[in-house]
């Protein structure tokens, strides 16, 4: 049986020794962290916004984690992809939150998943995709912790400690999983992701929580809790019961399920769930109200593609030699092109060029889309 615990925390400025508790109802970090482990923190940097609006997980919970981290003998690296929808979005979200000062502050390397890098790799058992591109500091660590927020979500209801692995495909993939057009479908996609990845631990961050239509865009709510498991879908079961919804309604909790991962009966530890029970306001669904084939046809006409300036490259080769999926190519005359076929548009090469050769190259809609951006 997989224990949760849970533990009050009214505000931030006792979240480490919340955490604390919640780490010794579990019997600690010890149990998962060997002495020079090098171990991958994932917040939820959804957006660059400040730690108030609740969007993305705050950087005490952060800091807090990386120092339990560094007690049990680990190496900290705290590392994310933002909602990408052009580059450089994750380096400004890194910054707004506060999360990069805080990792840093706190002794750990930040990584931004954007320019890391990623690696394709075969998917057990798949319900949606047989292969995946997940980004390389998650599946070189030894570690991997989930560090999700407390949020409501237009598409799976509840968004938490499997759904945070969200951020580790590139743009390409995350459209895909979208343009599945089903909640029950992108939930297995999701699955697909957490079944590469099958992170050791999640700490939730469910101090200041977030209801309405998140996970980016909802209302901010004191729900004054901490959650932590070894067992991520046996957190989000627990965690998404406390906030008024069904557990196993969620699409990413069934589609983790129906994989074989996950308990779907947790022992709670700590505070009681009725003695903190809080219910969220539901996302009023947003744009996945749309019928599943408008939103396939839809997403088909949105794309922010990079291409290569000729006049301005160099031919200094490191978007060549940095492309993951190796979709840069070099022709015969030297210079460098862009296959879009190949192209996984994580914008590795946009963010890498030493001379801003590389432009993106929108459609209409996104040009629409982006243009308060």
């Amino acid at each position: 049986m997989s224990n949760v615990s849970i533990v009050r925390c009214p505000d931030y400025s006792n979240v480490k020794e919340a955490i604390a508790e919640a780490l010794d109802l579990l019997g600690g970090l010890d149990k998962i962290i060997s002495r020079g482990d090098l171990v991958l923190l994932k917040p939820n940097i959804i957006a660059a916004l400040p730690p108030e609006a609740a969007a993305t997980t705050h950087p005490a919970v952060v800091a807090a984690m990386c120092e339990f981290v560094l007690e049990a003998g680990g190496v900290p690296v705290v590392g994310d992809g933002a909602g990408i929808s052009r580059p450089g979005a994750t380096a400004k979200a890194l910054k707004v939150t506060g999360i990069e000062a805080a990792a840093l502050k706190a002794g750990a390397k930040v990584i931004n998943f954007e320019t890391a890098g990623y690696m394709e790799v075969e998917v057990p058992a798949p319900l949606q995709f047989p292969k995946l591109y997940l980004a390389k500091p998650v599946l070189e660590a030894d570690v991997v912790i989930s560090l999700p927020k407390l949020k409501t979500h237009e598409l799976t209801y509840y968004t938490g400690a499997v759904k945070n692995f969200f951020g580790a495909l590139p743009l390409k993939m995350r459209k895909e999983a979208h343009l599945l057009g089903e909640r029950e479908l992108f939930g297995e996609a999701v699955a697909d992701i957490y079944s590469v990845i099958k992170p050791h631990f999640a700490l939730m961050d469910g101090v200041l929580g977030m209801e309405g239509n998140g996970p980016s865009h909802g209302t901010p709510v004191n729900s004054g809790l901490v959650l932590a498991a070894f067992d991520c879908v046996a957190l989000d079961i627990v965690a998404a019961g406390l906030i008024g919804f069904d557990p196993l309604q969620v699409p990413t909790t069934a589609g983790a399920l129906k994989k074989g991962y996950g308990d779907p009966n947790p022992r709670v530890l700590g505070a009681s769930p009725e003695s903190v029970r809080i219910k969220f306001e539901p996302s009023a669904g947003g744009v996945t109200t749309l019928p599943p084939f408008l939103t396939r046809h839809m997403g088909k006409f949105f794309s922010i593609k990079p291409r290569i300036e000729q006049r301005k490259c160099t031919r200094c080769g490191a978007c060549y030699l940095n492309c993951s999926p190796q979709a840069v190519e070099k022709q015969e005359d030297g210079s460098f092109r862009i296959n879009e076929d190949r192209c996984i548009l994580c914008y590795c090469c946009r963010e890498l060029c030493p001379n801003d050769a590389v432009e993106m190259k929108k459609s209409l809609l996104a040009k629409f889309l982006t243009l308060k951006e």
